[in-house]
């Protein structure tokens, strides 16, 4: 990589019991329910911790290769910012038998692509390659997890790209980081959930190779990460590759991890910025998350969906086509991926560029009112039905994209669960929401006293309205 992404299109999106020899082979070929996904899963943990998910699909002879360590923004050092992010780089910087620059040309040369991203709670790193490619790809994966070779230059230079980056993606352009950087930081009251993602750049200009090399050895191992490959492969001889490259990395003993829980929030929020480039009013709202895997977060999902996805959501329906408002209402559960690949504390948004002659009380009001539809009465089975159609479409669209949708709920499901077999019940996870449970959750968690506030005022507007000052 080389930059960060924001994957708004992602969806949204038995534990394994391991025999003795560490394997759990796990591929559910009836589809739940009679119908739904049936991805085939083999799951194997190597001696050394490292977490080995394979998943056949012999339609197009192309691989798709990723690393997921369990390393993201809300973890980061606290007087490092955006360190995690600034490691992502770093990966790509040389590693001991590979200098800087032959990763990307030994992917170009064989026709593949590459990339890589920080998240909330991990850090990963993909190849999507012509399957004969496949153990010179497993090698390159196992020669960077196992060390990397790099210089003060070379740190000092990715600083200055990373700096430009918050520069150009935040900084100094229009609406920069809103609303997913602005509402964390007054949502949450933990910090590693309500910091800085994108890094402070005097905690970015701090980092040394003493840093790096340390974060490397503590987060970089293969007892905290998952290895993904689906595509055109043979189980046996790619689980031979794997050990043969990966088995003689050491583990390392993992630091503890820090506490990200919140305390309930009780009272609503509101913050705001002045953004001198902004030409229009924004305005967004977030109410936190169910705990992840319950029955009110797959209920949730189906809410974010009624109220948000799609030109037939009652948000949009209201706020766009009746009321003319905004051209656009956006959001979703997690902002920087998809309902599925987070841990902890996580935020449903919904946001949007609007009007300046509209208020922002007359916004909340309207919200209110659509999201007291839900809570006043059980939603109709039509509606659910609809909601469930919506997101199993997203669903199949990114199972059966490049593979790297696949591979995504593949490697979060085995780094967060350690079960990659959730994948084949997503849909039937959903298919136990009632309306009575949609009504409820509405109930629970979308209240006044449960949300967070954020706008950003564009400079004239505030100096338009500045206390003292000649109209």
């Amino acid at each position: 990589m080389k930059k960060l992404i924001l994957a708004f299109s992602l969806v949204g999106m038995l534990a394994g019991c391991q025999q003795s020899a560490n394997l759990t082979e796990m591929s559910e070929s009836e589809p739940v329910n009679g119908g739904g996904l049936a991805v085939p899963v083999h799951y194997e943990t190597l001696d050394n911790g490292l977490k080995v998910v394979l998943s056949e699909d012999n339609t197009a002879p192309i691989v798709a290769v990723g690393v997921y360590y369990n390393i993201g923004f809300r973890i980061e050092p606290k007087d490092r910012t955006g360190f995690a992010h600034l490691f992502e780089h770093m990966m790509f910087q040389g590693s001991q038998n590979l200098p800087k620059g032959e990763f990307d040309k030994l992917v170009n040369g064989n026709g593949g692509i590459n990339n890589g991203s920080t998240r909330f709670d991990f850090t990963n790193y993909y190849e999507i390659l012509p399957a004969h490619t496949l153990e010179t790809f497993i090698w390159v994966e196992a020669d960077r997890m196992r060390g990397l070779n790099i210089t003060q230059a070379e740190l000092t230079n990715q600083q200055g790209v990373v700096k430009n980056e918050v520069k150009v993606n935040v900084l100094n352009q229009p609406y920069g980081g809103f609303p997913w950087l602005d509402l964390p930081q007054h949502a949450f009251d933990n910090w590693y959930n309500a910091h800085n993602f994108y890094g402070d750049l005097e905690d970015l200009d701090a980092a040394t190779l003493e840093d790096v090399d340390a974060f490397f050895k503590q987060y970089y191992a293969p007892n905290n990460a998952v290895l993904v490959v689906t595509g055109d492969l043979d189980v046996d001889q790619t689980m031979a590759w794997v050990k043969q490259y990966f088995s003689d990395i050491p583990a390392v003993t993992l630091a503890p991890k820090p506490d990200i829980s919140e305390q309930p929030q009780t009272a609503e929020r509101k913050a705001s910025r002045v953004d001198p480039l902004a030409p229009k009013p924004a305005y967004a709202v977030a109410y936190r998350m169910p705990e992840r895997d319950s029955e009110a977060y797959y209920a949730m999902g189906l809410i974010d969906q009624i109220l948000l996805q799609g030109d037939d959501s009652l948000l949009h329906q209201k706020l766009v086509e009746e009321m003319g408002i905004s051209s656009n209402v956006f959001g979703g559960i997690n902002m920087l991926g998809n309902m599925f690949n987070y841990q902890g504390p996580m935020l449903w948004t919904a946001g949007m560029i609007h009007e300046p002659a509209v208020t922002d009380d007359s916004i909340t009001t309207t919200i209110d009112e659509v999201i007291n539809s839900l809570q006043t009465a059980p939603v109709s089975q039509e509606t659910l039905d609809r909601a469930r159609v919506k997101l199993r479409s997203q669903l199949y669209d990114t199972i059966d994209g490049s593979g790297i949708g696949k591979l995504d709920l593949l490697a979060t499901f085995a780094l967060f669960d350690d079960d990659p077999t959730r994948i084949n019940r997503i849909e039937s996870a959903f298919a136990s929401v009632t309306p009575e449970l949609i009504q409820q959750t509405a109930k629970t968690y979308l209240m006044p006293e449960k949300r967070t506030i954020f706008t950003v005022i564009p400079e004239t507007m505030a100096q338009e309205n500045a206390p003292g000052e000649a109209k």
